[in-house]
């Protein structure tokens, strides 16, 4: 998702999509304990999707856009 498409959203919408974030990389991390991740691309790319959904988390609680 691009960042205009995860500001549209609402603040439910926003922690739903962290939580499943969240289950994504746990089962990244499973798979790559277990050698059976192929796209270790995909471990960078989760984290940052987290780290785009905190920040936009947080823009909305400051009042900020």
């Amino acid at each position: 998702m691009k960042v205009e498409e995860i500001r549209a959203l609402s603040l439910k919408e926003l922690a739903k999509q962290l939580e499943e974030a969240y289950q994504e990389l746990s089962d990244i991390r499973f798979r790559l304990a277990t050698r059976q991740l192929v796209n270790h691309r995909q471990f960078r790319m989760v984290k940052k999707k987290i780290a785009r959904l905190k920040t936009l988390m947080r823009e909305n609680d400051l009042g900020i856009r």
